[in-house]
């Protein structure tokens, strides 16, 4: 007899979605952390990984339920001399995070080492620190295809074991090259993620940074979440934080706001249709006006459409309702 080539949703069991740290970081999810380099995506893993293998609060006042491991897989720095220090004065407890051998064998995302890590230490987190340094280097990293492909079969690794994953992407200053290095522009891996925070700098206050949720798909968005990376006393959590619009922050210093602009609508509108004031609104975080986000959605074909009184923004092939924005 041939194998069923359907199912019926009457026979899925429903399951909520299980949180590390709700509503920015899912178990069994990618996650993507982005922003531009030294500006603290590192520090800010590290410093969650610590939380988690010590079971202490996070800077919200979220409890995490149970200690865990965290397998911590770093590309740019020594594991002697700089990762463990960081992991020490984070307060990590050093018995509980771990990293997978690759000096002889490069690891790549689509590594079977990594669902042989997961199933041996039971890891509950697992955060790939940069993205770009795990690609194959003969991949083909312009196809959409072969991107979308290598990060929904890291997706099922992740649900397989219930861990969730963060991916640390840095933001490219050039605006050349192929497309994953562009940072905001790879919407092929932002598409995947159901998450992606981003951690930009106070302007005003250099040693004050903000992770900001660009994209949420599986609950309602969080506020920023604030911390103080200083070189004299180190880094300290400040929590969820507002950024009124006087608080200019940094996004990507060699772009323009009409090219930030551009690339944060793929990201945001990558899930489906999105209401209008929430992107202005999520714009204005990042000191960027409602007639830079207008020019930028024109020229990127984005499509208002609206549904009863409100009005929405989607990305061209959306089915959509031919209207004006008034």
């Amino acid at each position: 007899m041939a194998e069923p080539i359907y199912q019926y949703y009457s026979a899925v069991r429903e399951q909520p979605v299980e949180w590390l740290w709700y509503p920015y970081i899912p178990y069994g999810k990618l996650t993507l952390l982005q922003g531009d380099p030294g500006e603290g995506k590192s520090t800010f893993a590290l410093h969650l990984a610590a939380a988690l293998t010590r079971g202490s609060p996070l800077p919200d006042g979220t409890l995490i339920k149970n200690k865990a491991t965290v397998i911590y897989q770093c590309a740019e720095d020594n594991n002697e001399d700089t990762i463990k220090p960081r992991l020490i004065s984070a307060g990590a407890d050093c018995n509980r995070v771990a990293f997978i051998l690759d000096s002889e064998d490069s690891l790549t995302l689509d590594d079977q080492r990594i669902s042989k890590a997961l199933e041996e230490t039971s890891a509950r987190l697992l955060i790939i620190d940069p993205i770009q340094s795990y690609i194959h280097q003969d991949g083909d990293m312009q196809s959409a295809t072969r991107m979308r492909n290598l990060l929904r079969r890291l997706s099922s690794v992740a649900e397989k074991y219930r861990c969730a994953m963060i991916l640390i992407g840095h933001l490219n200053k050039s605006s050349g090259g192929k497309s994953i290095y562009r940072g905001l522009g790879s919407i092929d891996i932002s598409a995947i993620a159901r998450s992606v925070l981003m951690i930009v700098r106070d302007e005003e206050n250099p040693d004050i940074r903000y992770m900001v949720t660009v994209k949420q798909s599986l609950a309602p968005e969080g506020p920023p979440v604030g911390f103080i990376l200083d070189q004299e006393t180190g880094f300290h959590w400040i929590g969820r934080c507002s950024m009124p619009s006087e608080e200019k922050v940094i996004v990507a210093r060699s772009k323009s706001k009409k090219e930030t602009a551009k690339d944060l609508l793929r990201i945001i509108l990558s899930a489906g249709p999105v209401e209008s004031k929430e992107i202005f609104r999520r714009m204005e975080w990042l000191n960027i006006s409602e007639r830079t986000v207008r020019s930028a959605q024109h020229e990127l074909g984005v499509v208002p459409m609206k549904r009863g009184n409100v009005w929405y923004l989607s990305l061209p092939g959306e089915d959509t309702v031919d209207q004006e924005e008034p």
